[in-house]
């Protein structure tokens, strides 16, 4: 069962069964309540037009044994005397409930009931003789008329008589009208409200169903893609524009990502271990000769390749903190200081700075100043220029040399790791083709940017742009 409800199918249904179910609850009471509330005022209305004809009699001086409203025509009518005794009834009433008094049988009228009724003063509406009350008091009761047991709805009405005082009517309505009517809608509700609750559940879990089709999709080729590990295939795309539409495009693009990701993971595993080969290799025959031949031993070319393997290993070390998210420090940082440092003791190197601080990690800028300033001094001709200014609320460090430059075409795959440009780059000069690449991840990590352009001196220039410090 939790399963099954554990489904956005299968809660949705429900939910939308449950609102129907309540909305029909409420209105049905609502509508049962007005019928009936309809039915019982077309009832009292009837009754009260039964109580004022036999008003009228009586005001008219009408006998009891006269009155047309006491024929037996099924419908109780009882006249009540100022006193609460019965003095006229229905011919075949049999019981009642639910007016001034009980009683079926009529009582001898009091000797004085033939004056003129001077005690009606001392009631709570002053009446004329032969006048009828404008006011008219309904209630509900039972009464057996002929054997035959109902509801009623009752209404009494006062006459004031110049014979026989002031007397009430109470006549009564039948309710089966109203039972009737009430009982075949509950009935129908009963019936059709189960009816309908189905027909919504079982609509709602097509429409669902068929609009959860492509999460459907989505997920079993999910599910196949992190089955096969083929990052190249794609989930299906929903020709729509709503909102599964657009998880479809997302998680194509994130895959699409992911795919890029791992294949440059991939090609770095690949190239770092062909860069790591070589050295290795190198130290490793110099080393095997060294034990077989001692006096060939070339100790500076040990040293070289040990150290250019350090390198290369620092560099890989903060390749992979760098994709791993690391995240800068908040250090202050002078980016002027910061260039005079890197630039002492290189020869040919110039500064023109002032002073720009920025937020981030002294040594990872270091490191970037440090690989602009190799990179520049590995293609100049004679001199490297480091520049620091600020433009608005960024601060700009520019390295250029007067070298060859660098194409057009190639200013941005410069930055890819482990490119190295056959005209301007070889092992053997330097670098494995990770400073430039390390450098931009840097930069961007800082929030900022490293581009590459042609320099005044027709050479390469290499401007970093970060943020300033607040």
């Amino acid at each position: 069962m939790s399963r099954l409800f554990g489904s956005v199918r299968a809660r949705a249904t429900l939910g939308a069964t449950l609102v129907v179910a309540v909305a029909l609850v409420v209105a049905g009471t609502a509508v049962l309540l007005s019928l009936r509330s309809n039915l019982i005022g077309e009832a009292g209305t009837q009754a009260e037009r039964s109580a004022r004809a036999v008003a009228s009699e009586l005001a008219a001086r009408t006998p009891y044994d006269k009155l047309s409203g006491l024929d037996g025509d099924d419908s109780p009518v009882q006249i009540v005397d100022e006193d609460g005794r019965l003095v006229a009834a229905s011919e075949d009433l049999r019981r009642i409930t639910g007016t001034a008094t009980t009683d079926v049988t009529p009582q001898s009228p009091k000797p004085d009931d033939d004056d003129s009724g001077d005690d009606s003063d001392d009631s709570d509406e002053s009446l004329a003789p032969g006048e009828i009350a404008a006011e008219t008091t309904f209630s509900n009761g039972s009464a057996t008329v002929d054997g035959d047991t109902e509801d009623y709805r009752f209404a009494a009405v006062e006459v004031e008589t110049d014979d026989r005082g002031r007397l009430t009517v109470h006549a009564g309505a039948p309710l089966a009208a109203e039972h009737g009517a009430v009982r075949t809608a509950l009935t129908v509700m009963l019936i059709g409200f189960p009816l309908l609750f189905g027909v919504v559940a079982g609509v709602t879990w097509l429409v669902t169903g068929r609009a959860l089709r492509p999460v459907e999709g989505i997920r079993s080729e999910m599910a196949a893609i992190t089955a096969s590990e083929d990052l190249a295939r794609r989930v299906p795309e929903p020709a729509t524009h709503d909102e599964i539409a657009r998880l479809a495009r997302t998680t194509n693009e994130t895959l699409a990502a992911l795919e890029a990701s791992v294949e440059r993971q991939r090609r770095f595993v690949a190239d770092a271990s062909h860069e790591l080969r070589s050295p290795i290799a190198s130290l490793r025959t110099q080393l095997e000769v060294a034990a077989a031949h001692p006096e060939l031993l070339d100790l500076d070319g040990a040293v070289e390749d040990t150290v250019r393997l350090q390198h290369l290993a620092a560099d890989l070390l903060l390749l992979a903190r760098l994709d791993a998210g690391e995240r800068p420090a908040d250090a202050r940082v002078d980016l002027s200081a910061l260039a005079r440092e890197e630039a002492a003791g290189r020869t040919g190197v110039t500064v023109d700075a002032e002073p720009a601080e920025v937020t981030g990690s002294r040594g990872q800028l270091g490191r970037v100043l440090a690989n602009l300033l190799d990179n520049a001094r590995r293609h100049a001709r004679s001199r490297v220029t480091v520049t620091v200014r600020r433009e608005g609320d960024r601060a700009v460090l520019g390295v250029a040399d007067d070298g060859e430059g660098v194409a057009e075409a190639d200013r941005e795959r410069i930055f890819e790791r482990f490119v190295r440009l056959d005209a301007a780059r070889s092992r053997d000069d330097g670098g494995a083709g990770l400073g430039l690449a390390i450098a931009r991840d840097v930069a961007l990590r800082h929030g900022g940017t490293l581009t590459a352009s042609a320099s005044p001196a027709g050479g390469a220039l290499f401007e970093l742009r970060l943020p300033l410090a607040r």
